[in-house]
Order: structure tokens, then sequence, then C-alpha cells
């Protein structure tokens, strides 16, 4: 067969695949279907996506296994993040696992503002409330060279992944995880102490929103990193109730907020005997951050 007969066919296999799988996807319910598909076939065949777009790739046997293997479980409804393993975000790659929610775009506003605040104040501690795989921290140490950062967790799996992602990004000696809830210590470290910028994305949710989430999240992500109970401004009280004890003279706080809660974030902030300084909005127009100083 002649080389270009070779090309052509790998090309409609690898079409085909595509086709059925985006079909199958779309079916379930799946967003972007196609893109999913393309990015799992590349995942399988140890390719890229530009090259499972455009190039004649040789699909073996157990690349395709492999495929239909990651095809059932985003047909489940499995977030495609878990499945390949990793997430981009602020243009850096994490590792994620179920013990951990999937970074999100929105959140990268916050990681913005604390930025913003690394301007003025270049060595600054930090403090990540509610770290998970540890993107906010990470995010902040990696574009702010002399800010170190503490990152905490009350779920010592979720610890884990964090530690994996400094690894990753080799920032062991610049972010600490800790296991704490809030500002109550879970691990035998020294006490918190006082910190120049306390972050945080903390469960906002709802418990009874629950049906009205994508079964991705829903059924997959962790509901404690998710879900506040029955109030969902109930992080946000203990955070605003322990900010004055853990922040240096004109420190700040900045917290990721659910789509219209901001106010009422503020008003706690204000009855902490905080200074509201700002509601950021996200790329939506949304009011995703709001921060107070001490």
């Amino acid at each position: 067969m002649a080389p270009r007969d070779v090309a052509a066919g790998r090309r409609a296999r690898v079409d085909g695949l595509l086709g059925a799988a985006a079909a199958r996807l779309a079916r379930a319910g799946v967003d972007c279907a196609r893109l999913d598909a393309e990015l799992m076939l590349a995942r399988a065949a140890g390719a890229t996506r530009a090259e499972v777009i455009s190039a004649p790739l040789e699909i073996s046997a157990a690349a395709a296994e492999r495929f239909e293997a990651m095809l059932s479980r985003r047909a489940a409804r499995e977030p495609l993040a878990y499945i390949l393993g990793s997430k981009e975000f602020y243009s850096l790659e994490f590792e994620v696992t179920p013990a951990v929610l999937i970074p999100r775009p929105e959140t990268e506003t916050l990681v913005s503002a604390a930025l913003a605040f690394a301007v003025e104040h270049f060595d600054a501690l930090v403090l990540d409330i509610g770290t998970g795989s540890g993107a906010i921290a990470i995010a902040i140490a990696a574009n702010a060279p002399r800010v170190s950062v503490v990152a905490t967790d009350l779920d010592e799996s979720a610890l884990d992944v964090a530690r994996r992602n400094l690894a990753r990004h080799h920032l062991e000696g610049r972010v600490e995880p800790r296991r704490a809830d809030i500002f109550d210590l879970l691990d035998r470290g020294g006490a918190l102490g006082l910190f120049d910028l306390v972050v945080s994305n903390p469960p906002y949710v709802e418990s009874a929103a629950i049906d009205s989430l994508e079964p991705e999240v829903r059924g997959f992500e962790p509901h404690a990193a998710l879900f506040a109970g029955r109030d969902a401004l109930a992080c946000y009280r203990r955070i605003a109730g322990g900010a004055r004890a853990h922040l240096n003279d004109g420190g700040a706080v900045m917290v990721e907020v659910g789509a219209g809660q901001a106010a009422a974030v503020g008003a706690l902030f204000r009855q902490a005997g905080l200074h509201l300084t700002g509601v950021i909005n996200d790329l939506a127009g949304i009011e995703r951050v709001v921060t107070a100083r001490a």
C-alpha cells in the first residue's frame, strides 16, 4: 500500500473514532463533546491534540482500549479533568483527583487580586484556607517570587495532592501545607501566627442546591469542598470572625464568593471589624471576590 494510502487510512480511522465518540458523548449530555473526545484520544495514544486533529496517527489496539475506557467514564459524566488526571489553572498544570475540586477559571480572579496585593507587599506571608489541589497557593507563589504561603486543608487526601503539585512546580520551600479547619490547626506543627494576606475559596453552595448542579459536579467532586450546609455563608462567618486575630496591621483578606453572595459576605466582614475594600467581578461580570483589610 502506498504511503499516501496508509496515511489516508489512518486519518479515516481517527476521524471515525472521534465522530462516534463525540456522538456518544453528546447523547449523554456532555458539552464540548468533540473537544473532550479529541483530548481523551490524544491521552490514550500518547499524542497531542494537534496531532489527533491533523496527523495520520496509528491508533494501536491498546490505545483504542484506553480510549474506550475513558469514553465510558466521560459518558457517565465523570469530569474530564479526573479522567485525564490534570487541569490547567493560571497557565499552570495541576494534578487533580476526586479528593479535590477541579480548579475553575473564575477562581483565577482571586489569584489576580492576590498578586496585585503582592506587587505592593512583595515579601508577604499568605494563608490559603482550603487549598485543595494547591492551585491558588501555587499560582500565587509561582507568580510572586518573594511571597511565602501556608496552604491549609481539612482533608489529608487533598493535602497529599497539593504536596505532589508543589513538587511538580518546585515550590516545596515556599509553600507549606498544613492540616487545619479554617483557623483551627489539626496537625502538630507550630501555630499559624500572623499573615499579611488571607485568601480562600471556601465551600459556599447550600446543600439544598445539589440537584441544580451539573452531574459532573454533584456526582464526582468532593461534597465537603463544595457544600457549606444549610447556611451557605457558614465558612465566611468563621473566616471573618478569625481574620483580625491572624492578620498583621494593614493585612488583607480576599475570598471567592458565589453569585449573589458578595453583599452578604461584605456585611459579615464589616460586622467583624474589617474594612471592606472592594468587590471584583470575574470575566463573566459576576461579583466573584470580596476584599477587606484589618
